[in-house]
């Protein structure tokens, strides 16, 4: 992703300033009256849309805006240039003629940031309001003045004075990333709209997504009839044969190969031409079963769905308003819970007919891809500066004749020490969270920084946590034994506290702020 490398806050401009070589007694001559719509000495403003050079002189489009609301454009003939987008305030001399005054707003606006309200790495959200074009004398650079004003952070509905070489449209919506007291990165906006679109696809996703026990379920009891078309059974099988077990999760390298064939990656795979790769993918599994059970169904969809772009136009407002800061969603906020909480569809009656496979198909694709969203959503840069990147997926675990979900989240918190990057710190935090008999529901959170290892396990059942606790000193001494430092190792009652404070989630970015 593409940034501005740097822009920086400058010094306040005053009105009078000379920005494109414009004196701030310029005059326009009009081409045609302005048949009252200012009278003599009455002020409005107005905006640069279009610019001609015209023999000796220039011939320009001005929007201009009363007073009352009203907008019209006039056509002028000026002396000197006047770049496009440029604000002016124009002052009625006579029925032809203005005279015209540069507007940068910059008069109190700010020149530096308090990185004590703003830590580096604040996201910044803020509107163009005023834009002024200068020509550097000595590099013949053209430079932008700009006028932003914030709409967030304790500083909202303040001004702040940059300086950048791109032309920012006015009334343009703005992310900055807070660099330093006068330097911002800017977010293009691309990185904006991709925002935009994760927000709404997890709120979708999540309101479609069902969990992948009910659709494994289904089709171990399918499996045993004799009538399957020959293409959904070989699909079953492949979906089947892929699902790792116990043993295979219990070596680095079973555990590599499952992660990788969880369907967090097959859009990366698919991208990279890995199509060898996807043979064992479950995302991939599970959408040939779907390919194979639309055309042996009666409605041949998978869910009825609104219309996307009515579900779109919708959302928008309530999207727009939480990229602002200024809203939050719930459906967003559900999703971005870990672990993500069992749903099943409502109960069928009898044995799953291949509608029902169908959409329980469908609804276990939209819990994967919840997760994926999941991860990109998290993926962030905190306040303090640091990289959290998020990887959250799902594994459905063969335990002997069960299928158990296995939920992972695994989070790479990387230091961001300008000042000293030889000392930079990388800091690994691992959530599981699974049902597994007889140990009943259990979440395991572990830490691990410069070498050293801390976890905490919540098991709902006092039976288990009692097992657990009597295993913790063996499990103590086989982490030392392959030379890991151990910390901190407990066994709660109960599921895991979510806010801002935990003991092992101190320099995290809190999941549901």
């Amino acid at each position: 992703m593409s940034e501005i490398s740097s822009p920086r806050p400058v010094s306040p401009t005053p009105p009078s300033s000379r920005a494109n070589n414009v004196p701030a007694d310029l005059a326009l001559k009009l081409l045609q009256p302005m048949q009252g719509l200012l009278a003599s000495g009455e002020t409005a403003k107005a905006e640069v849309i279009a610019l001609k050079e015209v023999a000796q002189s220039f011939q320009v489009l001005l929007k201009l805006t009363l007073e009352n609301g009203r907008q019209t454009t006039l056509e002028a003939s000026s002396p000197r240039p006047l770049a496009q987008g440029t604000a002016l305030a124009v002052t009625a001399l006579s029925e032809t003629r203005l005279a015209v005054l540069l507007q940068t707003g910059t008069g109190k606006a700010l020149t530096s940031l308090d990185l004590q309200q703003l830590p580096i790495g604040t996201l910044l959200q803020g509107k163009v309001e005023a834009r002024e074009q200068q020509l550097q004398s000595k590099t013949q650079q053209v430079i932008y003045k700009v006028v932003l004003s914030l709409l967030n952070t304790p500083l909202a509905g303040s001004k702040l004075a940059l300086e950048t070489p791109l032309p920012l449209p006015l009334g343009s919506l703005l992310s900055a990333e807070v660099q330093g007291r006068q330097a911002l990165n800017f977010l293009p906006l691309s990185g904006r709209l991709d925002q935009l679109v994760l927000g709404q696809q997890l709120a979708t996703q999540h309101n479609r997504q069902g969990s992948l026990e009910g659709l494994l379920t289904a089709l171990q009891g399918l499996t045993s009839k004799q009538a399957l078309p020959e293409g959904l059974r070989t699909s079953i099988d492949k979906l089947f044969s892929g699902l790792p077990d116990a043993a295979q999760l219990s070596t680095a390298k079973g555990l590599s190969q499952a992660l990788g064939d969880s369907g967090l990656l097959l859009e990366s795979k698919l991208l990279s031409g890995q199509g060898h790769a996807l043979p064992a993918d479950l995302k991939a599994n599970l959408l040939r079963l779907i390919t194979q059970l639309l055309p042996n169904t009666p409605s041949g969809q998978p869910l009825a769905a609104a219309n996307a772009g009515a579900v779109l136009a919708q959302a928008m407002p309530a999207l727009a308003r939480n990229l602002l800061g200024l809203g939050q969603m719930s459906s967003r906020q559900q999703a971005l819970n870990f672990p993500l909480p069992s749903r099943l569809l409502q109960a069928m009656d009898g044995e799953a007919d291949l509608e029902t496979l169908l959409k329980l198909a469908a609804a276990a694709v939209s819990r994967l891809q919840t997760h994926q969203l999941s991860s990109l959503a998290q993926s962030q840069v905190g306040p303090d500066g640091n990289l959290l990147t998020t990887w959250q997926l799902e594994l459905p675990m063969r335990n002997q004749q069960e299928l158990v979900p296995l939920q992972v989240k695994i989070q790479r918190d990387e230091s961001n020490k300008a000042d000293k990057p030889e000392k930079k710190e990388t800091l690994w935090k691992v959530e599981l969270a699974f049902d597994l008999e007889p140990l009943g529901p259990l979440q395991v959170q572990a830490q691990l920084a410069q070498g050293r290892l801390s976890s905490q396990l919540w098991a709902e059942r006092s039976s288990t946590v009692s097992l657990i606790d009597g295993e913790l000193d063996n499990l103590r001494q086989r982490l030392n034994g392959v030379g890991v430092q151990v910390g901190e190792l407990a066994c709660n009652q109960g599921t895991p506290p979510r806010g801002p404070r935990t003991t092992l989630e101190q320099r995290w970015v809190d999941e549901t702020a």
